[in-house]
């Protein structure tokens, strides 16, 4: 049978919005109908090459009989009137994140979708990495037994963002921890479940009255008495040759470095017996090993006054020959694709629903109020 065409109206048609829609656009049976709002030359260019309307208001975009879903990708502080305006016309909305401003807006988002039975997604698009699945599985199976702490280290650049910009703006933004950090509160809440908010802080720029540019988060996950801590760091405070992230998870019998804010490449350090290195192998395939040192695997190891057998110190190199851009597309390319499906079967499971956006961002608003309750 013949599918229906799933029309997308785009509210923001930046540099970003192109980029996004463009992977959207690949999903079979959909169509960009029209562009709400913007007079910038990323819009009227994408308007003509994409045969678009290009309209006044969001109104006329929400109230466009041809349009299926709304995407949203306008700073943070519009996010919540844009999208109730969408829901009230019954569209589905997929919204850049942060899902909203605070919990609060958040939570009547979510509420006002789920009454008129529509999706009311935040782009955290992180989950469809490879990567994540990959990384969940080894934490899950304890490959490398216990997982004991974590951290996140974002050194961004910030020579596109001018005094002036939006993003220093926190009635505009919410702050870097909601504007930025909701992406990897998300990944991490992924890997290790619920986590707790217990420090958070953040630095002003010297001579500056109003831009905060450094911010670091400590969240604990896991049970009572078997807790584990994760830092985050944002850094916008580099040349953008210099813009790099890296995060790392230790445990009892190695750690795994991921490189880029969309994890491609892995660098995992460990020792291990024949069966862990068939395991990992497999998990990671193409993986290249390089061995660090042997070791008598008759004469048991140990650490945290645990004991166990080794034959090896390995070094696994993965994901090195990917391309971020192309990986960052395939990610888009599969959230998309996954809530498409959502809307023919409203029951089907997807790897990010809406409760993602919120909880990320109750964990952003926790780690924000509590760096500024602080002098």
């Amino acid at each position: 049978m013949e599918q229906k065409e799933m029309g997308i109206g785009v509210i923001g048609m930046g540099g970003f919005g192109l980029y996004a829609v463009q992977q959207f656009l690949q999903h079979p049976n959909t169509r960009l109908v029209a562009i709400a709002g913007s007079k910038r030359e990323e819009a009227i260019r994408t308007a003509q090459r994409f045969g678009a309307d290009q309209l006044g208001s969001l109104k006329e975009l929400v109230a466009h009989p041809d349009v299926d879903i709304v995407y949203i990708a306008t700073p943070p502080f519009l996010h919540y009137e844009q999208a109730m305006l969408a829901l009230e016309a019954g569209k589905h909305v997929i919204c850049e994140k942060p899902l909203a401003m605070n919990p609060e807006q958040g939570r009547e988002m979510l509420a006002k979708a789920a009454e008129k039975g529509l999706l009311m997604v935040t782009n955290l698009m992180q989950r469809y990495n490879p990567l994540f699945a990959r990384i969940k599985h080894l934490i899950d199976k304890q490959l490398l037994g216990d997982f004991l702490h974590g951290y996140f280290e974002n050194y961004a650049g910030d020579e596109g963002l001018s005094p002036e910009h939006w993003f220093w703006d926190r009635s505009k933004s919410g702050g870097i921890f909601i504007e930025h950090g909701v992406h990897f509160f998300d990944l991490f809440a992924g890997w290790l479940g619920k986590g707790e908010v217990v420090a958070a802080q953040t630095t002003q720029r010297p001579n500056s009255a109003d831009i905060i540019d450094q911010v670091q988060a400590t969240v604990r996950y896991g049970d009572a008495g078997n807790h584990q801590f994760v830092n985050f760091y944002h850094g916008f405070t580099q040349t953008g040759r210099m813009d790099r992230q890296e995060m790392r998870l230790v445990f009892e019998r190695g750690d795994i470095t991921l490189y880029e804010w969309v994890p491609t490449r892995m660098v995992l350090r460990c020792v291990a017996d024949e069966t862990t290195t068939r395991e990992l192998m497999t998990l990671f395939p193409g993986a290249q090993l390089d061995v660090t040192a042997n070791i008598d695997p008759s004469k048991p190891i140990g650490g945290r006054h645990k004991t166990f057998h080794a034959y090896q110190q390995i070094e696994l190199r993965f994901g090195f020959e990917v391309e971020k851009q192309h990986r960052y597309s395939e990610l888009l390319r599969l959230m998309f694709r996954d809530q498409a499906a959502a809307i023919k079967q409203p029951d089907v499971h997807r790897i990010i629903s809406e409760e993602n956006g919120l909880t990320s961002l109750e964990t952003a608003w926790t780690a924000d109020q509590l760096a500024n309750e602080r002098p």
